[in-house]
């Protein structure tokens, strides 16, 4: 989880330099520029990225074979060891950087194959030419502009936008080369593969091993390790697993730490009390007001790089604990972030006929690269913090796909179960209240859906509303006008407002 700045063309290290500043939180631990002729490089790493400072590793990163070949990379890498085995590379420091040299080598822009289960961002160069790529799902974001025929690229908005504003998102499945030309290398299926014909009991034993066998390829607790507990379900799997290996590498009397938020004593805390209890975790919680919430946005805002209601209300809770988890020493935090998309657990997606819940689902996730996955990117690593989420992975992605749609959205009598086939794999393993408890989005859960609207209501005059609607279509409401506000005193009223993806619903 690391920041890149790239320029290509005729570059200006300062303008490279600045725009790594703009995005020094994301690896303030060790970062490095280089600067040929017509390209200029620029790499942060976290301590938890893998990075050893001083080790003689050069950064930005180079091919042990090439030393004019190097790459700029945000990513993580779910299938490492299968695919350093098969191409020989050790492990150490850098591995992942130096896995996709490897690749790139012997393959050239078809290594893209490779990475099924892969999160990433990267920019590859030979000193003459580039190669930038984004990974199908856009968890790991990238952006592009051009000033004087020059192309600058970085992994966040804010950082394009300290040369030009001319700026764009790059689109996800994408690959791009120094002209600036885009080439779709993936794309997500437009039907289902044939479902499985396996028993329920059979399916919940596979999504058991595949998610443990994720989480296991993920971390190794290297570094101070705790894991973000809303109490839902999907942060409990992750923080139950996560505790069972925790206490395997440490001995049964260690324990995790996990991270709770509440505005009061929201149904959050208490049900991530529950959990934590089960899973014999040091639980550590943050209670918050909505006057903490408010002095929060701006901040918020300006990191997140969106205006959308939905994802800043969660967003905000998610920001104060990743915070409060590294005023505690916590380098990684652990997340569930995903299983609302590869399980169909989204509340809204029950409405839909059976037939039509695969396409919903694709809709789901195409929604991942400029709005659900900023808040486990941006809101961690604006903290320096590495975030992981097991339940991101190829794997258990194209495993879910082939699930029968009946079994992920449950019909029972009027109404239906979200991820039912997910909670049945755990329903003997978590207490009851969890596995079964209704879907909540972290907004809503820790409290933050509850208070904001109201007061943007009571705060913003009608005609307000009206007025800046009659200029700006897109504001849905007095909240999202607030926000607007706040985004366009950060990142100006131009193609910056054009990134900002919005969810389908307040």
């Amino acid at each position: 989880m690391s920041g890149l700045a790239v320029a290509y063309g005729n570059p200006n290290r300062s303008e490279v330099e600045a725009i790594l500043q703009a995005i020094a939180y994301r690896g303030p631990y060790t970062s490095a520029v280089y600067e040929g002729n017509q390209i200029i490089l620029a790499q942060n790493y976290l301590q938890a990225d893998g990075a050893v400072s001083g080790d003689g590793t050069q950064i930005p990163v180079r091919s042990p074979n090439n030393s004019n070949l190097m790459i700029c990379y945000d990513g993580q890498m779910g299938n490492w060891a299968d695919l350093a085995r098969d191409h020989n590379i050790p492990n150490g420091p850098f591995r992942e950087e130096r896995l996709l040299l490897a690749l790139y080598e012997k393959y050239g822009r078809e290594m893209l194959k490779h990475l099924t289960d892969t999160i990433f961002t990267l920019v590859i160069s030979d000193g003459k030419d580039i190669f930038a790529a984004r990974g199908l799902l856009g968890i790991k974001p990238l952006f592009y502009g051009w000033k004087d025929n020059t192309l600058y690229l970085a992994s966040e908005l804010k950082g394009v936008l300290q040369v030009t504003k001319e700026v764009y998102e790059f689109p996800n499945g994408y690959y791009m080369d120094g002209s600036g030309q885009l080439t779709k290398f993936a794309e997500l299926p437009k039907s289902p593969p044939k479902f499985w014909d396996s028993s329920v009991d059979t399916m919940a034993g596979d999504i058991r091993e595949i998610i443990e066998r994720s989480f296991r390829n993920r971390i190794d607790f290297a570094v101070p390790t705790g894991g973000l507990l809303s109490g839902g379900m999907d942060s409990s799997v992750i923080n139950y697993i996560g505790s069972k290996v925790y206490k395997e590498k440490f001995g049964e009397s260690a324990k995790l730490k996990t991270f709770a938020l509440g505005v009061g004593e929201s149904e959050d805390i208490h049900s991530a009390r529950l959990v934590a209890s089960h899973i014999d975790s040091e639980h550590h919680e943050l209670i918050v007001d909505l006057k903490q919430i408010l002095e929060a946005l701006p901040e918020v805002i300006y990191y997140l790089e969106s205006f959308d209601p939905s994802l800043v209300r969660s967003s905000v809770p998610n920001y104060l604990i990743s915070r409060h988890a590294k005023e505690q020493g916590i380098q990684i935090l652990l997340s569930g972030e995903g299983g609302d998309e590869v399980f169909c657990g989204y509340k809204y997606l029950g409405h839909c006929p059976t037939e039509e819940l695969f396409a919903k689902q694709m809709e789901c996730i195409g929604f991942l690269h400029n709005n659900a996955s900023l808040r486990l990117d941006r809101m961690n690593q604006c903290n320096s913090i590495r975030v992981v989420a097991p339940l991101i992975s190829g794997e258990l992605l194209q495993y879910s796909l082939a699930i029968p749609p009946q079994y992920k959205q449950r019909p029972e009598e009027d109404q239906k179960i979200e991820k039912w086939i997910f909670r049945k794999a755990y329903e003997d393993i978590l207490p009851e209240s969890i596995v079964w408890r209704s879907k909540q989005e972290f907004s809503q859960g820790s409290g933050s859906a509850s208070v904001l609207p109201a007061y943007f209501e009571e705060q913003i005059p009608d005609h307000e509303l009206a007025q800046a609607q009659a200029e700006y279509p897109m504001i849905r409401s007095k909240e999202e006008l607030y926000y607007f506000r706040l985004f366009t005193e950060h990142f100006g009223q131009g193609r910056a407002v054009e990134t900002v993806g919005q969810w389908i619903c307040l």
